[in-house]
């Protein structure tokens, strides 16, 4: 199907209503709506969180707001409208009863509660729809909550900072800061729009990270997640400050568990036959729980764990101009390759200029 210039330009403009709830839908996703008619946007709306009206609902009401009615009118939306009932009602119902005669949607829902079905519905309803534009930019924005509904998991981002030869802290552990304010702030954004952010207990002891979000303004803090399979994080470790916390575990000490759970943290058991973290059904766990997007912040050893079992889906890598020197410790734990096929080969998909460092972004290919 062909679309307008017209039509573009009222999805990207749906598409940057949606981006104002990047940091606050979870566990639901991000969505813009506009309703024009006659060439003139009328109403607009953005999902802003869970339990809040639904992007369609914030611009319908908009508009009766505005003592006007969505007669006659095309909702550009940026997901397909849902068809079912949640804790809001059903939007496509929303749009037949408010007299809308087009829906032009990014991309059809991937929930199996949805799957297709509001837009039959609003088909069934005789509303033209149509979808397909700017897809890619729309699932680009819900990226895991896509990876959530389609295979159970969250999407995995791997944050790493290190120099321009690849060391991320020195052979006595000391890595503050490698790289500059500007790309500290960056990644605390990036903390920001994760429903969770992971770490390993290597980490906890060398730095006692809070791992929270502070650079940047924010009204939620994500879930954070350690993996730590004795139970060896200290009760005064600064990430338990606050709660909202959560220890993946290979055993189940009942004193340490005790001790930590005395400090608001939940315990977690998920052992593998090697007596580590079950790192993939850790995962799965964080998706039941609606987690969409996590930020791993770890060190050389998990680095290296989740990329060898399959975990990460995007490495996010802040390099300074700095040289290290080859004692220092490196970005992965991986074994030695004898020949260039095991290599884990990557796409980069952005490469920009942070401050004084460069941040690359990159996926498995």
């Amino acid at each position: 199907m062909s679309f307008s210039a017209a039509d573009h330009g009222f999805m990207a403009l749906a598409l940057q209503l949606a981006a104002r709830g990047l940091n606050t839908t979870t566990p639901n996703p991000r969505v813009g709506c506009v309703l024009v008619r006659d060439g003139h946007v009328i109403g607009e709306g953005w999902h802003e969180k869970a339990g809040g009206p639904h992007a369609e609902a914030a611009a319908l009401n908009a508009i009766v707001g505005a003592g006007d009615t969505a007669s006659g009118a095309t909702a550009y939306v940026t997901l397909e409208p849902c068809s079912h009932f949640g804790r809001t009602p059903p939007c496509a119902d929303a749009l037949i009863a408010a007299g809308v005669v087009r829906v032009v949607a990014a991309m059809q829902d991937p929930n199996p509660l949805v799957a297709g079905q509001g837009l039959a519905r609003l088909a069934a309803a005789g509303i033209e729809v149509a979808s397909g534009l700017l897809q890619a930019e729309a699932r680009e924005l819900n990226i895991g909550f896509v990876a959530r509904m389609t295979r159970g998991r969250p999407w995995l981002r791997l944050k790493v900072a290190a120099s321009l030869d690849g060391k991320t802290a020195l052979n006595n552990g000391v890595s503050q800061w490698i790289t500059g304010p500007a790309a500290r702030r960056d990644a605390h954004a990036w903390r920001a729009r994760s429903c969770a952010v992971l770490t390993g207990i290597g980490t906890v002891r060398d730095d006692n990270p809070r791992l929270t979000v502070r650079e940047v303004p924010t009204t939620r803090q994500p879930l954070r997640v350690v993996i730590d399979s004795r139970l060896e994080t200290p009760p005064d470790a600064a990430i338990l400050d606050g709660g909202n916390v959560l220890i993946a575990a290979a055993q189940g000490d009942a004193g340490r568990a005790a001790a930590l759970r005395a400090r608001g943290a939940e315990i977690l058991v998920l052992p593998n036959a090697d007596g580590k973290v079950e790192l993939a059904d850790l995962l799965q766990e964080l998706g039941r729980r609606g987690i969409n997007e996590v930020l791993a912040e770890a060190g050389t050893r998990l680095n290296g764990s989740l990329l060898r079992e399959g975990c990460v889906d995007e490495l996010l890598i802040y390099q300074a101009p700095l040289l290290i020197g080859d004692a220092a410790r490196g970005m992965f734990g991986l074994a030695e390759l004898s020949d260039l096929t095991g290599a884990h080969r990557l796409n980069i998909i952005e490469r920009r200029a942070v401050g004084a460092d460069f941040r690359i972004r990159a996926r498995l290919a």
